[in-house]
Protein backbone atom coordinates (compact mmCIF):
# COMPACT_ATOMS: atom_id res chain seq x y z
CA UNK A 1 0.00 0.00 0.00
CA UNK A 2 1.37 3.13 -0.94
CA UNK A 3 2.16 5.59 2.14
CA UNK A 4 0.47 9.30 1.98
CA UNK A 5 3.94 11.05 1.05
CA UNK A 6 3.99 8.89 -2.33
CA UNK A 7 0.16 9.56 -3.21
CA UNK A 8 0.45 12.29 -5.74
CA UNK A 9 -1.78 15.85 -4.72
CA UNK A 10 -5.24 16.23 -6.61
CA UNK A 11 -5.65 20.22 -6.48
CA UNK A 12 -9.14 20.71 -5.25
CA UNK A 13 -11.76 23.06 -5.93
CA UNK A 14 -14.15 24.04 -3.39
CA UNK A 15 -16.62 25.93 -5.30
CA UNK A 16 -16.77 26.05 -9.34
CA UNK A 17 -17.93 29.14 -10.31
CA UNK A 18 -19.20 28.64 -14.00
CA UNK A 19 -18.82 32.74 -14.40
CA UNK A 20 -15.60 33.25 -12.86
CA UNK A 21 -13.71 29.93 -14.72
CA UNK A 22 -9.92 29.09 -14.73
CA UNK A 23 -6.99 30.67 -16.58
CA UNK A 24 -7.49 28.37 -19.64
CA UNK A 25 -4.53 30.50 -22.02
CA UNK A 26 -2.34 27.97 -23.33
CA UNK A 27 -4.64 25.09 -23.51
CA UNK A 28 -6.07 23.98 -26.89
CA UNK A 29 -9.26 22.29 -26.95
CA UNK A 30 -11.26 20.75 -29.99
CA UNK A 31 -14.84 20.27 -29.95
CA UNK A 32 -17.03 18.78 -31.99
CA UNK A 33 -20.14 20.47 -33.18
CA UNK A 34 -18.84 23.65 -31.82
CA UNK A 35 -20.62 25.79 -34.40
CA UNK A 36 -24.50 25.55 -32.22
CA UNK A 37 -25.77 24.29 -29.58
CA UNK A 38 -24.35 22.79 -26.18
CA UNK A 39 -21.02 22.98 -28.43
CA UNK A 40 -21.10 26.61 -29.20
CA UNK A 41 -21.58 27.53 -25.92
CA UNK A 42 -18.70 24.83 -25.26
CA UNK A 43 -16.55 27.22 -27.04
CA UNK A 44 -17.51 30.28 -26.59
CA UNK A 45 -16.86 29.96 -22.45
CA UNK A 46 -13.30 27.88 -22.97
CA UNK A 47 -12.22 30.56 -25.65
CA UNK A 48 -13.80 33.48 -22.48
CA UNK A 49 -11.14 31.74 -19.83
CA UNK A 50 -8.24 32.27 -22.51
CA UNK A 51 -8.20 29.00 -24.27
CA UNK A 52 -7.09 28.17 -27.66
CA UNK A 53 -10.27 26.41 -29.13
CA UNK A 54 -11.12 24.77 -32.59
CA UNK A 55 -14.56 24.43 -34.09
CA UNK A 56 -14.87 20.70 -35.50
CA UNK A 57 -17.47 20.66 -37.80
CA UNK A 58 -18.96 19.76 -41.87
CA UNK A 59 -20.20 23.17 -42.39
CA UNK A 60 -17.71 25.85 -42.72
CA UNK A 61 -20.19 28.67 -43.30
CA UNK A 62 -21.82 28.07 -39.69
CA UNK A 63 -18.90 27.56 -38.41
CA UNK A 64 -17.40 30.67 -39.32
CA UNK A 65 -20.39 32.26 -37.86
CA UNK A 66 -19.58 30.78 -34.63
CA UNK A 67 -16.28 32.39 -34.96
CA UNK A 68 -18.09 35.43 -35.28
CA UNK A 69 -20.42 35.27 -32.69
CA UNK A 70 -17.53 34.50 -30.15
CA UNK A 71 -15.33 36.76 -31.28
CA UNK A 72 -18.05 40.19 -30.83
CA UNK A 73 -18.47 38.42 -26.73
CA UNK A 74 -14.57 37.58 -26.15
CA UNK A 75 -11.61 40.60 -27.14
CA UNK A 76 -8.70 38.50 -28.77
CA UNK A 77 -10.22 35.37 -28.94
CA UNK A 78 -7.98 32.28 -30.23
CA UNK A 79 -10.69 30.40 -32.18
CA UNK A 80 -10.70 28.69 -35.51
CA UNK A 81 -12.40 25.70 -37.29
CA UNK A 82 -11.16 22.31 -39.16
CA UNK A 83 -13.54 20.57 -41.18
CA UNK A 84 -14.92 17.24 -39.17
CA UNK A 85 -17.46 14.77 -40.65
CA UNK A 86 -17.80 12.26 -38.57
CA UNK A 87 -20.00 10.26 -40.58
CA UNK A 88 -16.93 9.62 -43.16
CA UNK A 89 -14.72 7.85 -41.15
CA UNK A 90 -11.62 7.78 -43.54
CA UNK A 91 -11.55 11.38 -43.55
CA UNK A 92 -10.94 11.83 -39.99
CA UNK A 93 -7.06 11.68 -39.86
CA UNK A 94 -6.87 14.33 -42.56
CA UNK A 95 -9.22 16.82 -40.51
CA UNK A 96 -6.60 15.49 -37.32
CA UNK A 97 -3.75 16.48 -39.53
CA UNK A 98 -5.34 19.77 -40.09
CA UNK A 99 -4.99 20.74 -36.91
CA UNK A 100 -1.57 21.96 -37.34
CA UNK A 101 -1.04 20.78 -33.64
CA UNK A 102 2.07 19.10 -32.15
CA UNK A 103 -0.04 18.91 -29.03
CA UNK A 104 -4.07 18.88 -27.39
CA UNK A 105 -5.38 19.46 -23.82
CA UNK A 106 -8.92 18.61 -24.43
CA UNK A 107 -11.05 17.40 -27.03
CA UNK A 108 -15.08 17.43 -26.53
CA UNK A 109 -16.73 14.68 -28.17
CA UNK A 110 -20.00 16.68 -28.45
CA UNK A 111 -21.32 16.57 -31.88
CA UNK A 112 -24.20 14.22 -32.78
CA UNK A 113 -27.08 13.55 -34.67
CA UNK A 114 -30.52 12.92 -33.63
CA UNK A 115 -33.44 11.73 -35.63
CA UNK A 116 -37.16 11.78 -35.11
CA UNK A 117 -38.78 9.97 -37.75
CA UNK A 118 -38.39 7.02 -40.26
CA UNK A 119 -36.65 5.86 -42.69
CA UNK A 120 -33.37 4.70 -41.18
CA UNK A 121 -30.02 6.36 -42.72
CA UNK A 122 -26.43 5.24 -43.42
CA UNK A 123 -23.50 6.97 -43.11
CA UNK A 124 -21.00 7.03 -46.13
CA UNK A 125 -19.62 3.67 -44.77
CA UNK A 126 -22.70 2.09 -44.09
CA UNK A 127 -23.42 2.46 -40.84
CA UNK A 128 -26.81 3.11 -38.99
CA UNK A 129 -26.57 7.26 -38.87
CA UNK A 130 -27.00 7.78 -35.19
CA UNK A 131 -24.66 5.35 -34.06
CA UNK A 132 -22.21 5.73 -36.66
CA UNK A 133 -21.47 9.71 -36.29
CA UNK A 134 -22.33 9.61 -32.40
CA UNK A 135 -20.53 6.77 -31.44
CA UNK A 136 -17.78 4.87 -34.18
CA UNK A 137 -16.77 8.43 -34.98
CA UNK A 138 -16.14 9.67 -32.48
CA UNK A 139 -14.28 6.20 -31.52
CA UNK A 140 -12.34 6.34 -34.54
CA UNK A 141 -11.69 10.77 -33.79
CA UNK A 142 -10.34 9.43 -30.45
CA UNK A 143 -8.19 6.84 -32.05
CA UNK A 144 -6.53 9.40 -34.20
CA UNK A 145 -6.37 12.12 -32.05
CA UNK A 146 -4.25 9.82 -29.62
CA UNK A 147 -0.82 11.18 -30.47
CA UNK A 148 -1.43 14.73 -29.64
CA UNK A 149 -3.54 13.60 -26.37
CA UNK A 150 -0.45 11.57 -25.27
CA UNK A 151 1.99 14.65 -25.72
CA UNK A 152 0.28 16.54 -23.29
CA UNK A 153 0.52 15.57 -20.02
CA UNK A 154 -2.86 15.78 -18.16
CA UNK A 155 -4.77 15.60 -21.02
CA UNK A 156 -8.52 14.94 -20.77
CA UNK A 157 -11.25 13.44 -23.65
CA UNK A 158 -14.29 14.53 -22.31
CA UNK A 159 -17.46 12.76 -23.74
CA UNK A 160 -20.88 14.33 -24.25
CA UNK A 161 -23.27 11.57 -23.29
CA UNK A 162 -27.18 12.48 -22.45
CA UNK A 163 -29.92 11.94 -19.69
CA UNK A 164 -31.93 9.83 -22.40
CA UNK A 165 -29.32 6.90 -22.25
CA UNK A 166 -30.56 6.18 -18.64
CA UNK A 167 -33.46 4.42 -19.69
CA UNK A 168 -32.34 2.19 -22.88
CA UNK A 169 -29.48 -0.57 -22.87
CA UNK A 170 -27.57 -1.91 -26.15
CA UNK A 171 -28.31 -4.79 -28.19
CA UNK A 172 -24.77 -6.26 -28.65
CA UNK A 173 -26.55 -8.00 -30.93
CA UNK A 174 -27.90 -5.35 -33.36
CA UNK A 175 -26.23 -2.07 -32.68
CA UNK A 176 -26.84 -0.87 -36.08
CA UNK A 177 -30.27 -1.07 -35.43
CA UNK A 178 -31.53 -3.26 -38.24
CA UNK A 179 -34.43 -4.87 -36.32
CA UNK A 180 -37.23 -2.98 -35.03
CA UNK A 181 -35.87 0.40 -36.10
CA UNK A 182 -37.13 2.86 -33.68
CA UNK A 183 -35.13 6.57 -34.37
CA UNK A 184 -35.54 7.82 -30.52
CA UNK A 185 -34.62 4.57 -28.76
CA UNK A 186 -31.48 4.37 -31.38
CA UNK A 187 -30.53 7.92 -30.67
CA UNK A 188 -30.79 6.94 -27.43
CA UNK A 189 -28.78 3.54 -27.63
CA UNK A 190 -25.79 5.46 -29.82
CA UNK A 191 -25.62 8.31 -26.73
CA UNK A 192 -25.40 4.86 -24.21
CA UNK A 193 -22.76 3.59 -26.53
CA UNK A 194 -20.52 6.96 -25.96
CA UNK A 195 -20.80 6.73 -22.65
CA UNK A 196 -19.91 3.33 -22.04
CA UNK A 197 -16.97 4.11 -24.30
CA UNK A 198 -16.07 6.88 -22.16
CA UNK A 199 -15.65 4.72 -19.34
CA UNK A 200 -13.90 2.01 -20.90
CA UNK A 201 -11.72 4.60 -22.07
CA UNK A 202 -10.83 5.49 -19.02
CA UNK A 203 -10.14 1.88 -17.56
CA UNK A 204 -7.50 1.65 -20.63
CA UNK A 205 -5.51 4.69 -19.89
CA UNK A 206 -5.28 3.51 -16.38
CA UNK A 207 -4.14 0.09 -17.45
CA UNK A 208 -1.59 1.65 -19.66
CA UNK A 209 0.08 4.06 -16.74
CA UNK A 210 -1.17 7.12 -19.16
CA UNK A 211 -2.00 10.90 -17.77
CA UNK A 212 -4.65 11.40 -20.26
CA UNK A 213 -7.87 11.35 -18.55
CA UNK A 214 -11.45 10.29 -19.87
CA UNK A 215 -14.03 12.23 -18.55
CA UNK A 216 -18.01 11.97 -18.88
CA UNK A 217 -20.63 14.58 -19.21
CA UNK A 218 -24.07 15.15 -19.35
CA UNK A 219 -25.73 18.11 -20.09
CA UNK A 220 -29.50 17.62 -18.56
CA UNK A 221 -32.35 19.35 -20.13
CA UNK A 222 -31.68 21.66 -22.79
CA UNK A 223 -34.36 23.86 -24.43
CA UNK A 224 -33.61 26.44 -27.57
CA UNK A 225 -36.49 28.76 -25.73
CA UNK A 226 -34.18 28.86 -22.64
CA UNK A 227 -30.61 29.73 -24.64
CA UNK A 228 -29.83 33.22 -24.92
CA UNK A 229 -29.63 34.57 -28.71
CA UNK A 230 -26.49 34.30 -30.67
CA UNK A 231 -27.32 35.65 -34.00
CA UNK A 232 -28.01 34.52 -36.93
CA UNK A 233 -27.33 31.16 -35.60
CA UNK A 234 -29.75 31.05 -33.23
CA UNK A 235 -32.20 34.33 -32.19
CA UNK A 236 -34.73 33.88 -29.72
CA UNK A 237 -38.11 35.91 -29.28
CA UNK A 238 -39.52 37.84 -26.32
CA UNK A 239 -42.68 35.58 -27.10
CA UNK A 240 -40.07 31.96 -26.98
CA UNK A 241 -38.90 33.74 -23.96
CA UNK A 242 -42.05 34.30 -22.06
CA UNK A 243 -43.73 31.43 -22.56
CA UNK A 244 -40.79 29.22 -21.28
CA UNK A 245 -40.04 30.75 -17.97
CA UNK A 246 -41.82 27.81 -16.13
CA UNK A 247 -39.90 25.43 -17.71
CA UNK A 248 -36.63 26.85 -16.61
CA UNK A 249 -37.86 25.77 -12.94
CA UNK A 250 -36.83 22.36 -14.42
CA UNK A 251 -34.55 22.26 -17.50
CA UNK A 252 -32.11 25.31 -18.40
CA UNK A 253 -30.75 26.97 -21.88
CA UNK A 254 -27.92 25.58 -23.91
CA UNK A 255 -25.73 27.83 -22.49
CA UNK A 256 -26.01 26.21 -19.00
CA UNK A 257 -26.11 22.76 -20.36
CA UNK A 258 -22.60 23.59 -21.31
CA UNK A 259 -21.33 23.65 -18.11
CA UNK A 260 -20.57 20.31 -17.21
CA UNK A 261 -18.48 19.89 -20.50
CA UNK A 262 -16.79 22.87 -19.34
CA UNK A 263 -15.78 22.09 -15.84
CA UNK A 264 -14.83 18.72 -16.87
CA UNK A 265 -12.07 20.42 -19.44
CA UNK A 266 -11.06 22.70 -17.05
CA UNK A 267 -11.27 21.68 -13.37
CA UNK A 268 -8.36 20.00 -12.14
CA UNK A 269 -10.08 18.33 -9.35
CA UNK A 270 -12.52 16.34 -11.61
CA UNK A 271 -10.42 12.92 -12.37
CA UNK A 272 -11.05 10.02 -15.04
CA UNK A 273 -13.80 7.51 -15.00
CA UNK A 274 -16.35 10.80 -13.34
CA UNK A 275 -19.47 12.28 -14.72
CA UNK A 276 -20.16 15.45 -14.70
CA UNK A 277 -23.93 16.46 -14.60
CA UNK A 278 -26.08 19.28 -13.57
CA UNK A 279 -26.93 19.50 -9.69
CA UNK A 280 -30.44 19.67 -9.96
CA UNK A 281 -31.97 16.21 -10.51
CA UNK A 282 -29.18 15.94 -13.47
CA UNK A 283 -31.22 18.38 -15.55
CA UNK A 284 -30.60 21.94 -14.54
CA UNK A 285 -28.41 24.19 -12.52
CA UNK A 286 -24.13 24.14 -11.55
CA UNK A 287 -22.03 21.34 -12.64
CA UNK A 288 -21.48 18.41 -10.26
CA UNK A 289 -19.97 14.97 -10.31
CA UNK A 290 -22.29 12.39 -9.75
CA UNK A 291 -22.48 8.66 -8.97
CA UNK A 292 -22.42 6.27 -12.25
CA UNK A 293 -26.05 5.01 -13.32
CA UNK A 294 -25.69 1.42 -12.38
CA UNK A 295 -25.86 -0.03 -15.71
CA UNK A 296 -22.44 2.32 -16.81
CA UNK A 297 -20.48 0.19 -14.77
CA UNK A 298 -21.46 -3.13 -16.53
CA UNK A 299 -17.69 -3.41 -17.81
CA UNK A 300 -18.74 -6.55 -19.74
CA UNK A 301 -20.57 -4.99 -21.89
CA UNK A 302 -18.31 -1.77 -21.98
CA UNK A 303 -15.46 -3.94 -23.55
CA UNK A 304 -18.24 -6.17 -25.77
CA UNK A 305 -18.83 -2.82 -27.35
CA UNK A 306 -15.08 -1.68 -27.43
CA UNK A 307 -13.99 -4.81 -29.56
CA UNK A 308 -17.19 -4.33 -31.74
CA UNK A 309 -16.09 -0.95 -32.36
CA UNK A 310 -12.70 -1.45 -33.17
CA UNK A 311 -14.01 -4.22 -35.83
CA UNK A 312 -16.65 -2.07 -37.36
CA UNK A 313 -14.38 1.26 -37.55
CA UNK A 314 -10.83 -0.76 -38.24
CA UNK A 315 -9.36 1.33 -35.27
CA UNK A 316 -8.43 1.43 -31.99
CA UNK A 317 -7.82 4.55 -29.49
CA UNK A 318 -4.60 3.71 -28.00
CA UNK A 319 -2.52 5.81 -25.27
CA UNK A 320 0.70 4.84 -24.10
CA UNK A 321 2.54 6.31 -20.94
CA UNK A 322 4.66 9.45 -21.89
Amino acid sequence: MPSVASIPSVPRVLQWDVHRLPNAVGKRVLVTGGNAGIGYFVAEQLAGAGATVVLGSRDTGKAEEAIASIASRVPDARVKHVPLDLADLASLKASVDALGLDRLDAVVLNAGVALDHPPRRETKDGHELMFGTNHLGHFALTHHLAPLLTTTPGSRVVTTGSFAAKSVRLDLDDLQNTHDYQPKRTYSRSKLAQMLFALELDRRLRAAGSTTESVLVHPGGALDSLTPSRPPFHVRTTGERLSRLPLGLVVQGKDAAAWPAVRAVLDPSVRGGQMVSPRAFGLRGAPRTEPLWKHLADSTTAARLWAASCDLTGCEPTFTAP
